[in-house]
C-alpha cells in the first residue's frame, strides 16, 4: 500500500480513539478477525480472506480496551469508555465460550474454520502466547489459565535443551497453510523454536500467578549467559552470551543454536520482566510500588533507582513469619498504603519493603499451586 497525506490534524487521543474503533471488527465466534497476521506475522494466512480469527488478540484486544477505558474517562470522554467496557465484557464472555478447548487456550480460527491450537491438531497444537495473555491481560478464567499454564510447563518448556518452545509440535506436512511460518525448518525461530518474545510472556504470566518457581527457572533457561557456562555449550549456542537472541532453535541437528542478535526488542521485555515481574519494582504517575516475585532463598534484594537527579536506595526483605511486620517505609517512617510518591529534590533517600513470604505449596509437575 502507498501511504497518502491528509490535510486533517486531530488529537493523539483521537488518534487512539480511532485506533481502538478500527480494532473492533470481529468474526463468526466473536474474535477479532486476524487478517494477514497478528503478533505473528508469520501466520500471515489464516485470515487473508477475511473471516479468520484470533484468539490470542482476543485477550490482547481485551486488555487494549479495559486500559483505554480508563484513559478515556480521564479525557471526560465517558460514551467510549462505556464503548470500550462493554466491548471488553462480551469479548471476555466469546473467548471463553469459543476460545477454550478442553486443557488449553487455541490459537486462531482460519478462514475456512480449521482450528490453530486445538488438542485434536496434530501440528500446533499449543500456542504458548494464548496462554500467557490469558493470565497478562486478566481475561482468562481462573482455574482455566492456571490448567493452561501448566500445559505450557509440561509441552513447550524444554529444561534439558534450555529452551521454551513457541508452539509445538512445529507445522510441516499438514494441509494446514498457515502462511510463511510454514517456510521455515520446523524447529526454527517462529515454527516451533524459540522466540525468545513469547518465552519472556511466559516467564512474566508464570510471575503473575504466584509461581516464582517456574518464573525464574524460565528466565534462566532464556538468559543468554546461561549457554556459556562451558566450551561445549559455546559451541552449541554459537551466538553471543551477552545479548538477548531473538530465537534459539529447537529440532535437530540445529538444537540450542541461537539466531538473530543484537537486533531483538526481547531485550527490553526481558528487562521488564527482571525489574517488574521478578524484582517487583512497578512506576506509574510518578508512584512507585512493590510486588516481587522473589525466589524463596533470597532473604534480601537491594536496588538503587535514578528518578531524575535523585537517588533511592531501596532494600526489599522477605520474611517467613506475620510476626515481622511486613510494610513500606522511607526513610525510616512508615508509609500507610501500597505506593510511594517520589520526589526528585536531589537527596537520597532509602527505601524499606517487607513481605511475607508464601506458604510452599508442592505439586506436581506440570501443575500451578492455587
Amino acid at each position: 500500500d502507498l501511504p497518502g497525506v491528509l490535510d486533517e490534524r486531530s488529537s493523539l487521543y483521537e488518534h487512539c480513539v480511532r485506533a481502538v474503533q478500527r480494532g473492533l471488527r470481529f468474526g463468526s465466534h466473536g474474535l477479532p478477525l486476524m487478517g494477514t497476521g497478528d503478533w505473528n506475522d508469520g501466520m500471515n494466512k489464516v485470515g487473508e480472506k477475511g473471516t479468520g480469527e484470533s484468539i490470542w488478540l482476543g485477550f490482547f484486544l481485551y486488555d487494549v480496551l479495559v486500559k483505554f477505558a480508563r484513559i478515556a474517562s480521564g479525557q471526560g470522554d465517558g460514551v467510549f469508555a462505556g464503548l470500550c467496557r462493554k466491548e471488553a465484557a462480551q469479548l471476555k464472555q466469546n473467548i471463553e465460550h469459543s476460545g477454550w478447548d478442553g486443557n488449553w487456550y487455541r490459537r486462531a480460527y482460519c478462514d475456512d474454520g480449521t482450528i490453530l491450537g486445538s488438542c485434536g491438531s496434530t501440528e500446533c497444537r499449543i500456542d504458548s502466547i494464548a496462554q500467557s495473555w490469558s493470565v497478562l491481560s486478566g481475561a482468562g478464567d481462573a482455574e482455566r489459565v492456571r490448567q493452561a499454564m501448566g500445559e505450557v510447563d509440561k509441552i513447550l518448556v524444554n529444561r534439558e535443551d534450555k529452551l521454551v518452545q513457541l508452539l509445538s509440535p512445529p507445522f510441516d506436512t499438514s494441509e494446514i497453510e498457515p502462511g510463511y511460518i510454514k517456510g521455515y525448518v520446523p524447529g526454527v525461530r517462529e515454527n516451533g523454536g524459540q522466540y525468545t518474545h513469547a518465552a519472556i510472556w511466559a516467564a512474566m504470566a508464570f510471575a503473575a500467578l504466584g509461581d516464582r518457581v517456574r518464573a525464574w527457572d524460565v528466565l534462566n533457561i532464556i538468559n543468554p549467559i546461561n549457554h556459556a557456562g562451558s566450551p561445549e555449550e559455546v559451541d552449541v549456542y554459537k551466538v553471543e552470551p551477552y545479548v538477548v537472541a531473538s530465537d534459539v532453535y529447537a529440532s535437530p541437528p540445529h538444537v540450542g543454536h541461537g539466531g538473530w542478535t543484537w537486533l531483538s526488542g526481547s531485550a527490553a521485555w526481558m528487562y521488564r520482566l527482571i525489574v517488574e515481574s521478578l524484582l517487583g519494582l512497578s512506576i506509574q504517575n510518578g508512584k512507585i510500588s512493590f510486588s516481587p516475585c522473589l525466589p524463596a532463598d533470597w532473604k534480601e534484594i537491594k536496588i538503587h533507582y535514578h528518578h531524575g537527579e535523585t537517588l533511592y536506595h531501596i532494600v526489599v526483605r522477605q520474611h517467613d513469619s506475620e510476626t515481622d511486620q511486613p510494610g513500606l517505609t522511607l526513610d525510616g517512617l512508615v508509609v500507610s498504603g501500597p505506593e510511594i510518591v517520589m520526589a526528585d529534590d536531589h537527596q537520597e533517600h532509602t527505601i524499606e519493603v517487607a513481605v511475607l513470604l508464601p506458604a510452599p505449596t508442592a505439586q506436581p509437575p506440570g501443575q500451578l499451586p492455587s
